[in-house]
């Protein structure tokens, strides 16, 4: 189980979140966002961190060149796209950063996953490979960090994770409902930001602990029930 907290802010907490067994943190590089980074303050995180940690930068609508810009000074391992980039900007922003895994953020409404069958199809076509997609929850007027959960269960039903990129699920995971989100899901990863907060942008360091105990005991729980299944 891949574990990304996102939206950290200051070095101290980079440090401390890096020691509770993730695997990512994520550099929120959206203005608007209460968990958005400068850049000098992202090259002070990315630097402190752990070779073992990914640094995921956080994309909303930015040009291909300031994304090229900050993965370079910033020393990001990941791209994250969270918001309404078509696939000819992905190709292009491919074509600049050939080396760099890229994950496309899917906010997903009460109806189901739209189009994203046909925007990974487009991609497809021009033979940009997608590293992982995050489906996070629609609420108007916001790119993420909103706190509410997808409807998990129709996640379930509509992603198809043998043809389809890697899934990571996020939308409003807290430690209370992590192992539940993941045995509905069963995504190959999760994302939490406001699940772990005592405030917008400040993470708690318990919660954040728990969250991470009980995603790697439910994923093990999974792992074991399928392994019995078929065994």
């Amino acid at each position: 189980m891949w574990i990304k907290v996102c939206g950290i802010r200051d070095c101290t907490t980079a440090v401390s979140v890096a020691e509770l067994g993730i695997d990512a943190i994520g550099l929120n590089f959206y203005s608007r966002s209460p968990r958005s980074v400068t850049r000098e303050e992202a090259i002070e995180i990315s630097n402190v961190l752990p070779k073992r940690i990914a640094r995921v930068g956080v994309f909303v609508n930015h040009a291909c060149s300031e994304i090229e810009s900050l993965v370079s000074t910033c020393r990001l391992d990941i791209v994250q796209l969270h918001g309404d980039e078509r696939p000819s900007f992905v190709l292009e922003l491919r074509q600049r950063l050939p080396d760099i895994p890229l994950i496309r953020a899917w906010r997903m409404t009460e109806e189901g996953l739209g189009d994203l069958t046909t925007f990974l199809g487009e991609c497809h076509s021009h033979q940009i490979r997608i590293a992982g997609c995050l489906v996070d929850a629609h609420v108007n007027g916001l790119y993420g960090g909103s706190g509410k959960t997808v409807p998990w269960q129709r996640l379930s039903e509509q992603y198809s994770q043998h043809s389809s990129p890697p899934l990571i699920l996020a939308g409003g995971l807290t430690p209370a409902n992590i192992a539940e989100a993941i045995s509905v899901v069963r995504p190959w990863g999760v994302d939490v930001a406001s699940g772990v907060e005592s405030a917008p942008g400040v993470k708690d360091l318990q919660l954040t602990k728990q969250f991470v105990e009980n995603a790697r005991s439910a994923a093990l729980d999974e792992k074991e029930f399928h392994h019995g299944s078929h065994g």
